[in-house]
């Protein structure tokens, strides 16, 4: 067994060994609205369930060079945001709305993603997607490094309306079908996976 402190290592070391051993982790593409009503899309793998009573998600975003990124920042302004789950098809696309653009630019440009109008909040979401989320900031926690210096902008947010494309929820059970919705998900460096071989194991009782 090889054991290393975390704060014996750099912060890209660090990184490299939590996001190759925490794997695999659900992608959140998020769309979120600047004040100039100038559409924001992007991608993140610090995403997961925080709670279901009430449901609660998080999207942890990492600060460049100090400043806050676009999404964190819409965000905080509005409230306001969609979260989407990237299925297989659009993976491409998804890797799209990664690129750096100044505020004022749209990443729905680089793509051939289309809009749809959300029902609870003012920010659109994305057509193609099979399961998206509309949701309301909830909490806001700013992450600091051993300096003090905020790298992380973590935010907790409540799901107000859920969209899932019929071919992938049995409404009547309330189920989702993963093998229909064929999510992808990170592991380390460029590299994605999708849906494995399954396996149910019986809890005890």
């Amino acid at each position: 067994m090889i054991t290393i402190h975390a704060e014996s290592i750099s912060t890209i070391e660090n990184y490299k060994l939590l996001t190759g051993s925490v794997v695999p982790r659900p992608i959140a593409m998020v769309t979120s609205l600047s004040e100039t009503r100038v559409l924001n899309i992007a991608p993140f793998s610090y995403f997961n369930i925080v709670a279901s009573d009430p449901p609660i998600l998080s999207v942890s975003i990492a600060r460049k060079q100090g400043q806050m990124k676009d999404t964190a920042r819409n965000i905080l302004d509005s409230k306001e945001l969609v979260i989407h789950i990237v299925h297989e098809e659009m993976t491409e696309q998804m890797n799209h709305t990664a690129a750096s653009l100044p505020p004022d630019q749209s990443e729905l440009d680089l793509t051939d993603l289309h809009t749809i109008p959300s029902e609870k909040v003012n920010v659109p979401g994305i057509r193609e997607a099979l399961v998206r989320y509309e949701c309301q900031l909830d909490q806001h926690v700013a992450i600091t490094n051993g300096e003090g210096i905020i790298v992380q902008d973590l935010l907790l947010v409540r799901v107000l309306c859920y969209h899932f494309d019929e071919t992938v929820i049995d409404h009547e059970h309330m189920y989702i079908l993963t093998e229909q919705l064929k999510p992808v998900a990170r592991l380390a460096g460029n590299n994605y996976a999708g849906l494995a071989q399954q396996f149910s194991v019986d809890r005890p009782s």
